[in-house]
C-alpha cells in the first residue's frame, strides 16, 4: 500500500483511525471501493460466486426478462461478456431462458428458485463484509453514509454521462456550475471564447 493510503492511517491514542485531511475524497473513495470491492470478491468467490453473477442476479430478479444487451449495459460490459456470465447462471440452475434460443434471438431470462437461493447466499456474504466494515460508527454515521453514497453515485454517474471534456467545477464567485448546466463542455466553452 501508498504511504498515502486511506487503510494505512494508524489509530490516535483514543483508537480511533488519525483524520487523513490531506486526501481528496476521490483518492478516500476510490481507496475504499477497491478495498471493499478485493474483500467482497475474495468472499463471493470462497462461495463460489462473483460480483458479475451477483449483479446479473440482482438486476434479473428485480426486472425479470432483460436480454444480454441490457444486463450487459447496466453492468458496464458487451454483450458477449454478459452471455458467459449468464451461461454460468444457467448452469448453476440460478437462471432459465424463457424464449428459444437461437442467433439473433432476444432471449428473455428468470431468475429461478435455485437463483434466489444464491442471491439470498450472496447478499448474506456482503452483510459479513458490511458489519465489521461499519464497526464502531455511530448510528448518526452509518445513516449519514446511507445518504450521502447514494447522492455520491448520483453525481459519479452524471459526471461519467457528462463524458471528460466536461468541467464539473464550481464558480467561486457566484457558486454557479460551470460544467454542463453551467456552461456546457471545456471544449464548448473554449469555442465560444
Amino acid at each position: 500500500m501508498a504511504a498515502d493510503d486511506p487503510a494505512d492511517a494508524s489509530p490516535d491514542r483514543s483508537g480511533q483511525p488519525a483524520a487523513v485531511p490531506s486526501l481528496p475524497f476521490a483518492l478516500l473513495l476510490a481507496g475504499a471501493g477497491r478495498l471493499v470491492q478485493d474483500e467482497v470478491n475474495r468472499r463471493l468467490e470462497a462461495r463460489g460466486h462473483s460480483l458479475r453473477l451477483m449483479g446479473a442476479l440482482g438486476h434479473l430478479a428485480h426486472e425479470p426478462g432483460l436480454s444480454y444487451s441490457e444486463l450487459g449495459r447496466r453492468a458496464g460490459v458487451t454483450a458477449q461478456s454478459m452471455q458467459a456470465t449468464v451461461l454460468r447462471l444457467e448452469q448453476a440452475g440460478a437462471v432459465a431462458r424463457t424464449s428459444p434460443a437461437g442467433r439473433g434471438r432476444t432471449a428473455h431470462l428468470q431468475v429461478t428458485e435455485e437463483g434466489r437461493r444464491m442471491l439470498e447466499d450472496m447478499r448474506h456474504t456482503l452483510a459479513g463484509v458490511e458489519e465489521p466494515l461499519l464497526d464502531g460508527l455511530s448510528a448518526a454515521e452509518r445513516a449519514a453514509l446511507g445518504t450521502a453514497l447514494p447522492r455520491l453515485l448520483g453525481n459519479l454517474g452524471r459526471l461519467r454521462r457528462a463524458g471528460p471534456d466536461t468541467d464539473t467545477s464550481t464558480d467561486a464567485d457566484t457558486g454557479t456550475g460551470t460544467g454542463p448546466a453551467g456552461g456546457g463542455s471545456v471544449r464548448a466553452r473554449r469555442q465560444r471564447t
